[in-house]
């Protein structure tokens, strides 16, 4: 293990100045299983990281794209050779269930594999010039070192979202992920290590958002940081939006969601029904792609809603290692601590919760169909409400859990209404057998992704993936789109003529007599 990767474990012998006291990493769904704890990195941590990815970028920055590509090709194998250990880590360190846990590594897999041989495609352009004699070209640079700040929910996958195109641009990086996730982000940090990229080239500081997020965000007007890379709230995003855009940065924002799912009088119902409970309750509710808004056609509303929630009674939730169950904990206490309080506070008179149950589950306060201890987790009841109006907050805020907002409508228009007024702009869902009405929600949805016939959530690695409105800075993951998010464009104008060509001055233009003439001016008028 490198002194350059040691803000992720306890070394002997470093300036343990740098560190603040040790903090536990607990399993949410049984909280006597204590993972380990870890190290909380200061401020002058932060900022030995920053200095450490400063002096790696030159050597780095150099490396052919080609010869980082493989690197992560070596990244993939490790990731794959461990995919089952790592999915067993990430569901007892965050609860995810077991099978979302190995899509979730595999997602790191896939990313990987996409970008090696984008190593040998960062083509830039040669681009014919008006005049003789003279050449011009467009080239990817690197940006410089990238803080990485990402969250708990996709502990792995996100990361790589940024990470890996980050390294493979030439960027070097000062990754702080989230408290929830430490001992996940120390094994990936091993991997990293054992696929062979330089010392400082990758740097790990660790510790919650308003300390050690803040001190890496606090790097950019000190010049360590060339650009910030955030996975959060919306709120949050904000702030880090105001701080780079004062230094002329423009930071790469993936934010909340209120993700709307609108459900058509011809849609097939037993699939729609599928596809809003896995977007409201998959990874319990704990996506920033999670439905939040159910769009129901009039007609079919009192069907469609008797359906969905005896599907919703049939779940099982608990133990996120039992293969039945749908969903477990909360990924920790503050997020439980979050949900109870929007119910407590966004839940108003005129609503109506379908559901039976509410809050934290519980022997006293029970799930019928539960797996597990209820008392040893941090495990919500599934809610949906109905008689939302659009001046609800519950309309309007990211509850980031079990907790979904049903209305119903009478035309496509209404539909989306309800679907773009909150704002957000993430993901959305349209289920309908009518290919007119599929085409007219696509064209007129504000979300930077659709689907159709398919859920709100999930995402490939080779597609686009961000939001518009608070959802995000028209920012984009994934696929060859992240490539703008880690490269500036260069452009070169090489003259061979050895003499001065000015372009517009001296180029000679051909051109007709249209017959056309704009009145002269008056030159005399001008003049002072």
């Amino acid at each position: 293990m490198t002194t350059k990767l040691a803000t992720y474990t306890r070394i002997r012998g470093q300036d343990q100045t740098q560190y603040a006291s040790d903090q536990p990493s607990v399993n949410p769904a049984r909280f006597t299983d204590v993972l380990g704890t870890y190290p909380v990195t200061s401020k002058e941590g932060v900022r030995a990281a920053c200095i450490a990815a400063q002096e790696a970028l030159p050597q780095w920055r150099s490396t052919p794209a080609p010869l980082r590509g493989n690197l992560i090709h070596n990244l993939s194998l490790l990731v794959t050779e461990n995919k089952a250990t790592l999915a067993r880590w990430l569901t007892r360190e965050i609860g995810k269930p077991y099978a979302e846990a190995l899509g979730s590594v595999q997602e790191v897999i896939d990313t990987c594999q996409f970008f090696v041989s984008e190593g040998r495609r960062l083509y830039g352009q040669t681009i014919p010039s008006e005049m003789a004699d003279k050449r011009l070209f467009t080239y990817r640079r690197p940006i410089g070192v990238c803080g990485i700040i990402t969250a708990g929910n996709f502990p792995l996958a996100v990361p790589a979202w940024y990470v890996i195109p980050a390294l493979l641009c030439g960027n070097t990086i000062v990754w702080k992920p989230s408290e929830d996730a430490p001992i996940l982000s120390y094994l990936f940090c091993q991997l990293i290590e054992k696929a062979g990229f330089p010392p400082g080239v990758f740097n790990l500081v660790l510790g919650d958002g308003p300390t050690t997020g803040a001190a890496l965000v606090d790097m950019v007007p000190e010049g360590l940081i060339d650009k910030i890379g955030f996975t959060g709230s919306s709120r949050i995003g904000q702030w880090i939006g105001q701080v780079t855009g004062a230094h002329f940065q423009a930071a790469c924002l993936e934010l909340g969601g209120k993700n709307p799912l609108v459900v058509t009088e011809d849609a097939n119902l037993d699939l729609a029904v599928e596809g809003a409970l896995w977007s409201a309750f998959g990874t319990a509710g704990q996506r920033c792609t999670s439905l939040g808004v159910l769009i129901v056609q009039e007609r079919i509303y009192e069907h469609f809603m008797e359906r969905l929630l005896a599907r919703v009674a049939q779940m099982v939730i608990g133990d996120p290692m039992d293969p039945t169950v749908t969903y477990g904990p909360m990924i920790s206490q503050r997020f439980l601590h979050n949900l109870l309080t929007f119910q407590k506070t966004l839940l108003a008179p005129h609503h109506t919760v379908l559901t039976p149950t509410q809050g934290q589950i519980s022997r006293a306060n029970p799930w019928p169909k539960f797996q597990g201890d209820p008392d040893q987790g941090y495990f919500a009841h599934p809610v949906i409400v109905a008689g939302v109006q659009k001046s609800d907050a519950l309309y309007r805020e990211e509850t980031f859990g079990p907790m979904v907002a049903a209305v119903s409508y009478t035309d496509l228009e209404e539909a989306l209404h309800w679907a773009n007024d909150h704002g957000y702009g993430l993901s959305s869902a349209i289920y309908t057998r009518n290919s007119a009405q599929a085409f007219y929600f696509q064209d007129h949805i504000r979300a930077g992704m659709v689907s159709i016939n398919n859920t709100t959530s999930g995402a490939e690695a080779h597609m686009p993936f961000g939001g518009n409105g608070r959802s995000g800075n028209g920012s984009r993951q994934s696929g060859i789109w992240v490539l703008d998010q880690f490269t500036r464009w260069q452009g070169v104008n090489w003259d061979f003529s050895d003499r001065l060509q000015r372009a517009q001055i001296d180029t000679v233009y051909a051109g007709g007599d249209t017959g056309f003439r704009v009145p002269d001016c008056d030159v005399a008028a001008l003049s002072p």
